[in-house]
C-alpha cells in the first residue's frame, strides 16, 4: 500500500519536475531569441513576465501537489503498519491453534478478541504520541469492518476524550492504561508506555515514578509465581507446574534457573512419561485424533526428545488416520 520510488505517484512527481524545466528553457529561448527587433522589445518583455508568472504558478502547483502526496504516503504506511500487527496477531493465532480441539466458534472469538485488542493499543500508541491524525486513520478503518462498528465507536469517544483533554488529564489516562497493562503484567508494554509518558514530562516525578512501580509489580508477581510452584510441586501437580514455570522463566536469574533445574527436570520427565502413556493407548485403540492432539503435544513442548523425534517421522500417518475418522458433514 506504500507508495515507494517505483510507484506511479512517484514517476507523476517526476514528470512534473520535468515539465517545469521544459517550460523554463523554452520560456528563456524564446524570449531571448525571437524577439530581437528593436519594435518588438516591449513584446519581449510581456511575454517575459508572462513566463515567469507561468512558471511561478506551476512551482506553487507542485508543492501543494507534493505535500499532498506525502500526506497520502505516510497514511498508506500507518495503515500498512497496522495491517502487519493485525499479521502478526494471525500468525500467533495459527501456532496457538495448532494442536488443539479448539472448535470454529471458540477459534473466531480468541482471533477477534486478539485483534480487537491489537487495534486498542495502536490507537492509544498514536494518541500518546499525539499523532491524532492518524489515530483517527486507523478508527475510519476499523469501522468498515464487519463486527467492529462498536469498538470503532469506542475508540473514537476515547480519541476525542484525549485530544480534548489537558495535559494533566492526558497524564492520568495514560497513567491509568499503564496500571491496566501492570495488572494484566504486560511488562515490555508498560515499559514503553511509561519511557514515552517520561519523555512527554521530563520533570514530571508522578511519571518517573512508574519505573519503580513497574520493578515491584515484577518482582511481586515474581514471588506470587514461585509459591506457586513450590505448592504445585508438592502435590505433584504436572500439568499445573509447568505452566507456572513457563511463566516464571522471564523472571528468574541464571542461578535461580539453576536452583529450580532439578525439580523442573522431574517435571518434565513426569508429563513426558505421562504423555507417553496416552499416545500409546490413543494408537493402541485407534482413537486418532486423540493421538494426534497427543503427539502434535510432545513434539510441541519435548521438541528434543526422542519420543518426540519418532512421532515426527510418523505424524503424517496419524494425520492421514485422523482425517479418515472424522465425521463426514
Amino acid at each position: 500500500m506504500g507508495l515507494g520510488k517505483d510507484s506511479s505517484v512517484f514517476k507523476f512527481r517526476n514528470m512534473l519536475i520535468i515539465y517545469g524545466v521544459i517550460i523554463a528553457v523554452v520560456a528563456v529561448v524564446l524570449l531571448t531569441g525571437v524577439f530581437d527587433r528593436a519594435e518588438a522589445k516591449l513584446l519581449s518583455v510581456l511575454w517575459l513576465l508572462i513566463g515567469f508568472a507561468a512558471l511561478a504558478v506551476l512551482v506553487i502547483m507542485l508543492m501543494a501537489i507534493l505535500k499532498i502526496l506525502d500526506t497520502i504516503d505516510e497514511s498508506s504506511s500507518q495503515i500498512d503498519k497496522l495491517s502487519g500487527e493485525i499479521t502478526k496477531t494471525r500468525e500467533l493465532l495459527t501456532q496457538v491453534n495448532q494442536g488443539t480441539r479448539l472448535t470454529e466458534t471458540a477459534k473466531a472469538i480468541a482471533f477477534r478478541d486478539a485483534e480487537r485488542q491489537t487495534f486498542q493499543d495502536v490507537v492509544f500508541d498514536k494518541l500518546q504520541q499525539k499523532d491524532f491524525e492518524t489515530a483517527y486513520e486507523i478508527i475510519d478503518e476499523i469501522v468498515h469492518r464487519t463486527g467492529y462498528k462498536k469498538l470503532a465507536e469506542q475508540l473514537k469517544n476515547q480519541a476525542d476524550k484525549y485530544r480534548d483533554a489537558t495535559d494533566a488529564e492526558r497524564m492520568s489516562q495514560v497513567i491509568a492504561h499503564i496500571d491496566k497493562l501492570l495488572k494484566e503484567h504486560q511488562w515490555a508494554k508498560a515499559s514503553t508506555h511509561i519511557e514515552r509518558l517520561i519523555q512527554a514530562y521530563p520533570d514530571s516525578e508522578k511519571a518517573k515514578e512508574l519505573r519503580q512501580k513497574l520493578t515491584d509489580k515484577k518482582a511481586e508477581r515474581k514471588k506470587v509465581l514461585l509459591n506457586a510452584w513450590d505448592d504445585a510441586v508438592k502435590r505433584q501437580a504436572t500439568d499445573r507446574s509447568l505452566e507456572i514455570l513457563r511463566e516464571l522463566d522471564q523472571y528468574l536469574t541464571p542461578n535461580e534457573g539453576l536452583a529450580l533445574q532439578e525439580g523442573a527436570r522431574d517435571i518434565f520427565r513426569s508429563k513426558l512419561h505421562n504423555l507417553g502413556v496416552q499416545f500409546s493407548l490413543a494408537v493402541s485403540g485407534k482413537q486418532w485424533p486423540r493421538a494426534l492432539e497427543t503427539g502434535r503435544e510432545i513434539i510441541r513442548d519435548f521438541p528434543n526428545s526422542r519420543m518426540a523425534e519418532e512421532i515426527r517421522e510418523k505424524i503424517h500417518i496419524i494425520e492421514q488416520n485422523a482425517r479418515q475418522q472424522q465425521p463426514k458433514t
